[in-house]
C-alpha cells in the first residue's frame, strides 16, 4: 500500500487532468474553428451571484464556481480570447472606463487572466456615416487573434487593426503614432491623453478607404493567420435601401501582410453583385492532400474555398477558387417558378457563421441578420477533396430540421457528435460522420452565439440570458441552467482550465472550486484567498 500522503497526491491530480492550453483566437489553437477544447474537470452548473445594492458590481460572497467578474459594456457580442495571460474581449462604451471617451465606442478590453483585473483598452470612435455602416450600440463584434507580441481584430469602422498586446505599458511601439488623433477621430473633440491604460497601435488598414467597401450596419470578422498573412472578411454589403449594393466590384475576402498591413491578394469570387444583405463570417482553414485552403462563406449563400497563396494576375494578386458550394437549396430561391424575394421566412440566405474544417470536410449553416427573424435554414457537411463547382458532388450530407442561425458548429471528437445552436432558440445534436440527429433542445430564446464542447459537456447561452450546460451525448441530458440577468450573445470558451462567459454586462472566469487547492499552482490558476 502507498503512504496516504501520495496517495492523496496521486487522487487529487487524477481528479484534476486539466490541460493547459490559451485560446489565441476564434476557434482557440485549431484554425479549422471547431469550437472545442480538450479541458477536462471543468463545472457543470455555477451560481453567477447577486449584485451589491445600487450597483452592477457582483458581490462576490455570493457566487459559486466562479473565479472572478469583470464589468464590460451594456451589449457585447464579441467572442473572448485569452493569450499569454491577458483576456481581450470586445464591447460597448456604455461603462466607460477612461472620462475622455464618453459616449458611444466600440471597445477592446484587455484583463489579466488571473485576476480579471483591467489592464488597458481600444477606442474606437463611431463613423461619420451614422448606422448604415456603423450600428449604434454595438460596440466591437471582431473575436481578436493573439500571435506572439501583437494582437489582430476588425474594428467596428471597418479596420483591420494591429496592437501591440502589452498597449501602452511599454511604450509606443511600431510604426504608427497618431493614438491620440485615432482615439478621438470624427468626435469633434480634441486628441486624446494617452496613458498606460492604452492601446498601442502597430497598423491600420481601413478597407472602406483603401478598398471602397460599404458595410452594411456593422464590420465583423475574426481574423486568421496564415504564415504571414492574415486574412479577413471587408463586410461588404448593401446600403440603406436593403436592394443596392454601393461597391459590387469591391472584394469580399482580402488578406494582408501580418507584419505592416499591406494588401497581398483579394478573391477572385466576383461576390459583390450576389450579395444578399451583408457579409459578416470569418475564413477558417485546412490542409487537403498538403495543400492549404482558406474557407469562406460568402454574402451570396455559397461556401467558398480558396487557396492560401495569392497568384499575381495582370496588375492584381488575388485569391483564387478552389472549389464552391452552394449551400442554399432550390426550393429556397423560387416557388410554384416564381423567385422568393430575401428576406422571406421561406426563402435564400447568406453565411453568417463560420466555416468548419473536420476531417476533409466542411461544416457550415446559413441564415440572416437576426433582425429578420426566423426561418428555413441548412446545415451541410461537404467534402473539402474535390474541385471547381461542387454543389451537386461535394455534398456528403444536409439537414434542413435546422432554422436560420448565425452561429458556428462544435464537434466532439471523443465522440463523433456535433453541436450547433440556431435562431429559433433550438440546440441540435446531430453525427458528425452520417448527419443522423440525435436530439434537440428547445432554449425558448433566441440564440445569437455558438455552442461550446468540452468535457463531455456542451455550454450555451441566449437572449433571454439563459446560460446551458447539456450532456454531450447521443441522450439529451440537461445538467444545469443558469439565468445571468442579461442576453447572451457571445459564445462561451475554455482556457487553461477556466470557462469564459460573457452576458451584455459582464465577464464571467467560471472552474470548479472544489478542485480550487488541488489546482492552485497549475497555470493560470489564482488563490482566492489574496
Amino acid at each position: 500500500m502507498k503512504p496516504l500522503p501520495i496517495l492523496a497526491a496521486l487522487m487529487a491530480s487524477a481528479a484534476f487532468p486539466i490541460q493547459a492550453l490559451d485560446w489565441p483566437q476564434w476557434g482557440g489553437n485549431d484554425p479549422g474553428r471547431n469550437m472545442y477544447s480538450p479541458a477536462k474537470g471543468l463545472p457543470e452548473k455555477f451560481e453567477p451571484g447577486k449584485f451589491k445594492k445600487g450597483t452592477m458590481e457582483v458581490d462576490m460572497a455570493t457566487t459559486k464556481n466562479v473565479r472572478f467578474v469583470a464589468k464590460l459594456g451594456s451589449q457585447s457580442y464579441g467572442n473572448t480570447t485569452v493569450s499569454q495571460g491577458k483576456i481581450f474581449v470586445g464591447t460597448n462604451n456604455d461603462s466607460p472606463r477612461d472620462p475622455q471617451h464618453q459616449g458611444d465606442r466600440g471597445i477592446l478590453h484587455c484583463f489579466d487572466e488571473k485576476t480579471g483585473v483591467f489592464l488597458w483598452q481600444l477606442v474606437v470612435p463611431k463613423l461619420k456615416s451614422g448606422k448604415v455602416n456603423d450600428w449604434e450600440g454595438l460596440g466591437l463584434l471582431s473575436s481578436p487573434l493573439v500571435e506572439g507580441n501583437r494582437v489582430y481584430l476588425v474594428t467596428s469602422r471597418c479596420e483591420v487593426i494591429c496592437l501591440d498586446i502589452n498597449g501602452m505599458t511599454d511604450g509606443n511601439d511600431g510604426p504608427f503614432k497618431e493614438e491620440e488623433n485615432y482615439f478621438t477621430k470624427d468626435t469633434g473633440k480634441p486628441p486624446a491623453k494617452i496613458g498606460p491604460a492604452d492601446a498601442d497601435i502597430i497598423w491600420v488598414y481601413d478597407m472602406m478607404e483603401q478598398l471602397g467597401v460599404f458595410p452594411h450596419n456593422a464590420s465583423n470578422s475574426s481574423p486568421l493567420i496564415f504564415g504571414d498573412m492574415v486574412y479577413v472578411c471587408t463586410s461588404n454589403g448593401q446600403d440603406w435601401t436593403h436592394v443596392n449594393v454601393p461597391a459590387p466590384m469591391a472584394p469580399s475576402f482580402v488578406a494582408l501582410n501580418k507584419k505592416t498591413g499591406e494588401l497581398l491578394g483579394e478573391d477572385n469570387a466576383g461576390i459583390g453583385p450576389r450579395i444578399l444583405h451583408g457579409q459578416w463570417t470569418s475564413p477558417s482553414r485546412g490542409v487537403v492532400d498538403g495543400r492549404s485552403q482558406i474557407y469562406f462563406g460568402g454574402g451570396d449563400g455559397v461556401l467558398y474555398a480558396f487557396d492560401s497563396k495569392p497568384v499575381k494576375e495582370a496588375d492584381s494578386d488575388f485569391l483564387k477558387k478552389v472549389w464552391w458550394f452552394d449551400c442554399v437549396p432550390p426550393e429556397y430561391k423560387a416557388k410554384d417558378g416564381k423567385p422568393i424575394k430575401y428576406p422571406a421566412s421561406d426563402g435564400p440566405s447568406e453565411v453568417n457563421s463560420t466555416p468548419v474544417f473536420y476531417k476533409n470536410r466542411v461544416y457550415v449553416a446559413i441564415g440572416q441578420d437576426p433582425e429578420h427573424g426566423e426561418g428555413v435554414g441548412r446545415l451541410v457537411c461537404v467534402d473539402a477533396t474535390k474541385q471547381g463547382d461542387v454543389t451537386k458532388t461535394g455534398l456528403i450530407w444536409d439537414y434542413k430540421g435546422i432554422h436560420r442561425t448565425i452561429s458556428t458548429v462544435s464537434i466532439d471528437p471523443e465522440t463523433g457528435l456535433l453541436f450547433v445552436a440556431d435562431f429559433s432558440g433550438y440546440v441540435h445534436c446531430l453525427d458528425a460522420e452520417t448527419g443522423k440527429v440525435y436530439w434537440k433542445h428547445d432554449m425558448k430564446a433566441h440564440m445569437w452565439g455558438s455552442t461550446f464542447v468540452a468535457d463531455g459537456k456542451v455550454y450555451v447561452g441566449d437572449e433571454d440570458g439563459d446560460f446551458v450546460v447539456l450532456r454531450a451525448g447521443k441522450i439529451k441530458e440537461m445538467l444545469s441552467e443558469t439565468n445571468l440577468g442579461q442576453p447572451v450573445y457571445s459564445t462561451p470558451i475554455v482556457a487553461n482550465g477556466t470557462i469564459y462567459v460573457s452576458s451584455n454586462s459582464h465577464l464571467y472566469g467560471l472552474w470548479d472550486s472544489a478542485l480550487q487547492t488541488a489546482g492552485k499552482d497549475r497555470p493560470g490558476a489564482v488563490d482566492l484567498k489574496k
